[in-house]
């Protein structure tokens, strides 16, 4: 019987009107990376991909599911048939932090339009904390080994490392990818006391992801 794997990829969206959106700058490149990684170590992968993702790179052996929001994302995680067999998720989709509310004109009114005019001078959007997608995974995932991701910008790798142990924490994952100018160059993986390994790059990244969870399956 093949190793269930579950990794989400790709930007997540939230809609302004029904023609315009906020979105994160995320390809998708990584999780099909690794989608394609874990397939050819002989797993059964299922791969969220946001719908704006832009690789280019083919899906080789996995099974793609399209999501478009947050919400959108966490219905399909829901829907997926046997949530108990999947021996690990790599969620390291770059889902919204914030949810729009309210689209006001220039004066406060709020706009309702399917459509905004773009003839307007001020737009004003009102956002709103999303809810944390990854601190539902343990509820849904109970058995599964879930590896969370993180992207900081400010500080060093030490306070880049820290965040991921605290996400770790925080959300009762196994482990966490951190990367971006706060961690440098390459992706550490993280554990809950800290630095386990680092990997010089995304193909380095993915044959250790792939060795640590699929290896002996």
């Amino acid at each position: 019987m093949r190793m269930k794997i579950v990794i989400t990829c790709g930007p997540g969206s939230e809609p302004i009107d029904a023609v315009r959106r906020i979105t994160n700058f995320s390809t998708g490149e990584l999780g099909i990376l690794l989608a394609n990684r874990l397939a050819r170590a002989g797993c059964g992968v299922t791969l969220f991909r946001g719908t704006g993702a832009t690789c280019a790179i083919p899906v080789e052996g996995a099974t793609v599911v399209p999501f478009t929001t947050n919400d959108d994302l966490r219905a399909a995680l829901e829907a997926l048939p046997h949530r108990d067999d999947v021996a690990a998720i790599f969620h390291a989709a770059a889902l919204c932090d914030f949810k729009i509310t309210r689209v006001l004109d220039a004066d406060g009114g709020e706009l309702k339009a399917s459509k905004i005019p773009s003839s307007l001078p001020r737009l004003q959007l009102v956002l709103e904390p999303s809810p944390k997608l990854i601190a539902e995974l343990r509820a849904l995932f109970p058995k599964s080994r879930i590896v969370g991701w993180k992207y900081e910008l400010a500080g060093g790798r030490d306070e880049a490392v820290g965040k991921a142990v605290q996400q770790i924490h925080a959300n009762q994952t196994d482990a966490c990818v951190v990367n971006g100018a706060a961690y440098g160059a390459g992706f550490g993986f993280c554990g809950e006391a800290g630095l386990i390994a680092h990997l010089a790059g995304k193909p380095a990244l993915c044959d250790f992801l792939a060795n640590e969870f699929a290896a002996g399956k």
